[in-house]
C-alpha cells in the first residue's frame, strides 16, 4: 500500500512539472524550480521529488544537471527509440512462420512504409530542381560506395532526409530517424551483415528519383513500395541466417 501511495505521489509530482513548464511555456534548457522549491509548494519530501524528476528525465521532459539544477528537457524521440528497440529485442522469436522474432521489427517497418508511401504526393509537388540534384548527388554517391565495396548506410539515411525535408514537417525526419536507429541498432545486436546487394538498393533509391523527376508521384509511391519490398525480405532473410 505504500508503495502504491508512492507512486502516486510521484505521478501527482510529474503532472504538476510538466503542467509549469506548459503553463510557463518554457524553452528546452530553461531552468525549473529547485528541490527545495518544489518540496515546498507542493508539500511533498525530498525523495518523492527525486523520483519523480528522474522518471521525467528518462522522458526527457526535463535534464538532471549535477550540482547546477534542473532544467526543461528537449522532449525527444529519445525515450521512444529505446522502448522500441528493446521491444525488438525482448521479442526474439515472435516472427510469424519461424522467422526468429522479426515480428516487431517487420510491424516497425511496416508503419515506416504506411509513412513514407502515404507522403510520396505531398513530396512530388513539393521537390524543387536543387532538390531532386541533391538526391541524385546522394544516389550517385551510393552507387560509388557499392563499387568500391563499403558500406553507405548513413547515405541511405541522408537520402530519405532531403527527401521529406522540403515540406517542413520537423516531426517526420525525428520519426523517421528514429525508426532507422532501431534497425541499426537490433541490426548490430543480431549480427546482421551488411547490404548484400548494394547495387539494388542504389537501384531502387533512383528508380524513385527518376519518378519524381518525371513528376509521376504513383511511380515514386510504387517505386518507395519496391524499397520497403526489399528491407522487409533482406530482414527475414537476416533473421534465419541467410545474408
Amino acid at each position: 500500500m505504500r508503495r502504491m501511495s508512492d507512486r502516486r505521489v510521484s505521478t501527482r509530482i510529474q503532472r504538476e512539472v510538466t503542467r509549469l513548464i506548459l503553463d510557463r511555456r518554457l524553452r528546452a534548457g530553461a531552468p525549473l524550480p529547485t528541490e527545495t522549491e518544489l518540496m515546498e509548494s507542493l508539500g511533498v519530501s525530498r525523495n518523492s521529488v527525486r523520483e519523480a524528476l528522474k522518471a521525467l528525465q528518462a522522458l526527457d521532459i526535463v535534464e538532471i544537471r549535477h550540482g547546477y539544477g534542473t532544467y526543461v528537457g528537449q522532449a525527444s524521440l529519445t525515450p521512444f527509440v529505446d522502448g522500441l528497440t528493446f521491444r525488438a529485442l525482448a521479442r526474439q522469436g515472435d516472427g510469424a512462420n519461424g522467422t526468429g522474432g522479426t515480428g516487431a521489427l517487420a510491424e516497425m517497418l511496416q508503419v515506416r512504409e504506411v509513412l513514407e508511401e502515404g507522403l510520396m504526393r505531398r513530396v512530388a509537388g513539393a521537390l524543387s530542381d536543387g532538390d531532386l540534384a541533391r538526391l541524385e548527388d546522394v544516389v550517385d554517391r551510393m552507387e560509388e560506395a557499392g563499387l568500391a565495396g563499403r558500406p553507405f548506410p548513413e547515405l541511405d539515411r541522408r537520402f530519405h532526409e532531403l527527401l521529406y525535408a522540403p515540406l517542413g514537417n520537423a516531426l517526420v525526419p525525428q520519426l523517421l530517424g528514429a525508426f532507422w536507429t532501431v534497425f541499426r541498432r537490433v541490426s548490430g545486436v543480431r549480427g546482421w551483415t551488411d547490404d548484400p546487394a548494394p547495387e539494388v538498393t542504389v537501384r531502387r533509391h533512383r528508380d524513385i528519383v527518376v519518378a519524381l523527376r518525371a513528376h509521376d508521384a504513383e511511380g515514386a509511391r510504387k517505386a518507395m513500395a519496391d524499397h520497403f519490398r526489399g528491407i522487409e525480405a533482406r530482414a527475414a532473410q537476416e533473421s534465419r541466417g541467410v545474408g
